[in-house]
């Protein structure tokens, strides 16, 4: 098998995810195929080759944590740590030096600091990129279909949550409307309260999700709900969602029934050098979440040190990162949504039905 310098730790989001790993599974019974994963320990599913800058090159693995989305959700935290430390442990047994968290096994728990003392290898949730790669995609996807920032409605869904947060004071600093979004009343005071102090801008916070969604120009959703959030009713004509939840936040019937909305995935890059995952996760090649590509950065700049952890980021930290980022040739990969390119062209049609929609509305 040979050592490997990093290791990325994913899980099935559904089942028709480790049907695709385990095909004999395809015809048992649902709550038979979760008893059985359940009992199964970390699975090495791929070598990551190809990883290369112009100053370093790495090779990595993908391991996986048998616990589909709704068990990370439903079992107790310290059954699911304790998987996903054993497939931490897998990986430092295969030479990884430092781990990425994906997925839920970022979310679980204290967001990794608790897997992070239970390692003797470095630990990141690349939550610290995701944060730099979805808000310059939702910025970027605001100047094309032209959405002035400081005029534009914004919602955060998920705004207690580490990513939200973070997004949020980021945010903050460059709009002047701002609702955060998320179940935990005080949670939200509380990150309202820092928000006014660190910038002036006073925030409006709801638990009320459709209510919230409904009037928003940009909507970033980082919810860790393991149901859609948004459904086509739900958005006005001309809204961007930039959509960094996995599982996402916004249903697959917004893409069947609104082609007047724009849906980006946060957080997609493209990685440098020759890189081949041997595993097919749903992208072009050569692509990734920007989580996996914290992982990678760290690996090449060979800093073996946990990076983002728990529920808080810095301003600081994203920086490093994404200057880290752009040294080693990690950059942006255009937009995709539900799944598939979008080209300009694709972005120009849904600005235009926008446009004729809200005319007919006036």
């Amino acid at each position: 098998m040979g050592t490997v310098d990093f290791s990325f730790i994913l899980h099935p989001l559904d089942n028709d995810d480790i049907f695709r790993k385990l095909k004999f599974m395809r015809n048992w019974p649902s709550s038979f195929v979760e008893r059985t994963i359940r009992m199964l320990p970390p699975m090495w599913t791929s070598r990551i080759t190809g990883v290369a800058s112009p100053y370093n090159s790495v090779e990595g693995c993908f391991m996986g944590v048998l616990l589909t989305t709704r068990q990370m959700l439903q079992l107790p935290p310290e059954v699911v740590l304790r998987k996903i430390i054993a497939a931490g442990k897998k990986a430092a047994q295969a030479g990884a030096k430092i781990v990425g968290l994906g997925a839920m096994t970022a979310v679980v728990g204290d967001a990794g600091l608790t897997i992070d003392r239970h390692l003797d290898i470095a630990v990141t949730t690349g939550n610290s990129y995701t944060v730099a790669t979805a808000l310059q995609g939702t910025e970027k996807a605001a100047e094309l279909m032209g959405i002035e920032l400081d005029r534009a409605e914004v919602v955060v869904l998920g705004a207690t949550g580490s990513i939200g947060s973070t997004c949020a004071r980021l945010l903050a600093k460059k709009i002047n409307y701002l609702t955060l979004v998320a179940r935990n009343a005080r949670r939200l005071e509380d990150l309202a309260g820092k928000i006014i102090s660190e910038t002036g801008l006073a925030v409006k916070v709801t638990s009320n999700v459709k209510k919230a969604v409904q009037g928003a120009d940009i909507i970033v959703a980082v919810s860790s709900a393991s149901e859609s959030l948004i459904e086509p009713e739900d958005l006005k004509p001309g809204a961007i969602v930039c959509d960094v939840a996995r599982p996402r936040d916004v249903s697959s019937k917004v893409f069947e029934k609104r082609d007047d909305v724009l849906i980006i995935e946060g957080g997609v890059v493209q990685v440098p050098g020759d890189v081949n995952f041997n595993f097919n996760f749903g992208f072009p090649p050569k692509m990734a979440y920007a989580c996996m590509a914290e992982t990678m950065i760290l690996a090449l700049e060979g800093r073996y040190e946990s990076f983002s952890l728990g529920r808080e980021m810095t301003v600081e930290q994203i920086d490093e990162i994404s200057s880290l980022a752009k040294k080693h040739g990690f950059k942006l990969a255009g937009f995709r949504s539900f799944e598939r390119a979008l080209s300009m062209e694709d972005i120009g049609g849904i600005k235009e039905r926008a446009n004729a929609a809200l005319l007919k509305t006036r």
